[in-house]
């Protein structure tokens, strides 16, 4: 992992992104200079922009895995993409112009690679599959602005997961001189990027990232589900607060194979999405839970698989967890990691200077940053993959 790359004049890029849980685009517009341990971040602008109702349930349809035609999904990709240039365009508003977009797009299909005795002899078959829509070469277009997207394929490619993709970004934005840190990123589903101090010898060859399992996936689906679609999510967690977690059924659901899975690993709502959360329901009838300790029950299955995911995983534990994403806004399951992890301050990254509702957009940013300096931007030893390669296809804008 090069730190040889040289400095560079501040460059303005916009980062987009709309996660697991489905609720926006997230748009970051930043100026970044530097390369590596000399990364510097400003964030200009941050703003979360909402599908359309209509646009959000087609996703989610989607992602369950209802069958559509490759004309309707042709139309959601356009309508994912135009989504995503008018957000790009109104995160500019009153700020001078990027000249750069990195564009993760929507997730709606992640399959892992095979591993282990599930691996055929053909190594194309056990090649993993991650799919994002909102294609770039139109972000590119209606922008006018050179836009980077399809992060995860260049990775996945070569036999990685393609995911996180966000633990090399973690490790120059929020690595400590003396302090170890896990950066939890709380989105749909949940990551972890472990960073140990830059103290260590070979702190970069010990950083570590996975997937830890659900974050809000399940418990956005449960409270549309227990509200009739009147809600959303449980703000602030202040819902999942008034009941009190049933201990033998997270007990019970830390048992899915998932959370025994030795890193690197990944996944997505193809696991913990609708069908999953139709089996919690059916587990938790038999003891008569009311709707607050279901959601009790259900953010205490998400803390826990995160505690329980670094006390098998990690190397040692960290000396702070700085959380990120939208969960980090549920107090009461920060309350409840916290719980988990006497010993270990829990945080967000507000607290170190990075915005934790747009840092994945910020990461996206970075990300565009590096692939158009031409400096990698996966972390094999988070992702799988068997070495470093560059990520994101790059579509010049009009502009230049």
């Amino acid at each position: 992992m090069s730190l040889t790359a040289k400095a560079t004049a501040p460059t303005r890029v916009i980062g987009l992104i709309s996660g697991t849980s489905v609720d926006g685009i997230d748009a970051a517009l930043v100026e970044i200079s530097g390369t590596d341990l000399d990364l510097k971040i400003e964030l200009l602008a941050g703003e979360t922009y909402p599908y359309t109702p209509v646009l959000k349930d087609k996703i989610l349809a989607l992602c369950a895995g209802e069958a559509i035609s490759m004309a309707e999904l042709a139309e959601i990709d356009d309508a994912i993409a135009c989504a995503f240039a008018q957000a790009a365009q109104n995160i500019q508003i009153g700020h001078p112009s990027a000249t750069l977009i990195g564009s993760h797009g929507q997730t709606v299909y992640h399959k892992p690679p095979l591993r282990g005795s599930q691996k055929s002899t053909d190594f194309y078959s056990s090649l993993g599959y991650s799919l994002q829509i909102g294609r770039g070469a139109l972000i590119a277009h209606l922008t006018g602005i050179t836009t980077v997207s399809n992060f995860r394929v260049a990775d996945i490619a070569i036999g990685g997961h393609g995911a996180p993709l966000v633990p090399r970004v973690d490790a120059f934005l929020l690595s400590h001189p003396q302090i170890g840190r896990c950066i939890q990123n709380l989105g749909g589903i949940g990551n972890v990027a472990y960073i140990p101090p830059r103290s260590d010898h070979n702190w970069l060859e010990k950083i570590r990232g996975w997937d830890t399992g659900p974050g809000n996936s399940l418990l956005d689906l449960a409270v549309q589900h227990l509200s009739a679609g009147a809600k959303t999510y449980d703000e602030n967690g202040n819902w999942a607060a008034s009941g009190t977690p049933y201990h033998p059924l997270v007990e019970k659901w830390l048992q899915q194979d998932y959370f025994q899975l030795p890193p690197p690993k990944s996944t997505g709502r193809e696991l913990f999405g609708v069908a999953y959360l139709q089996q919690c329901l059916q587990d938790a009838e038999s003891s008569q839970l009311s709707p607050a300790d279901l959601l009790a029950t259900l953010t205490e299955l998400t803390a826990a698989s995160i505690a329980h995911s670094y006390q098998t995983f990690l190397p040692q534990m960290p000396q702070q967890v700085l959380l990120c994403g939208g969960g980090s806004r549920n107090l009461y399951l920060k309350q409840r990691l916290q719980s988990l992890l006497p010993s270990v301050p829990v945080m967000t990254t507000d607290e170190v200077g990075l915005n934790a509702d747009f840092k994945e957009a910020i990461a996206f940013a970075v990300l565009a940053y590096w692939r158009q300096l031409g400096i990698p931007g996966n972390l094999p030893a988070a992702t799988g993959a068997p070495c470093e390669v560059l990520l994101g296809e790059i579509i010049v804008g009009s502009r230049e």
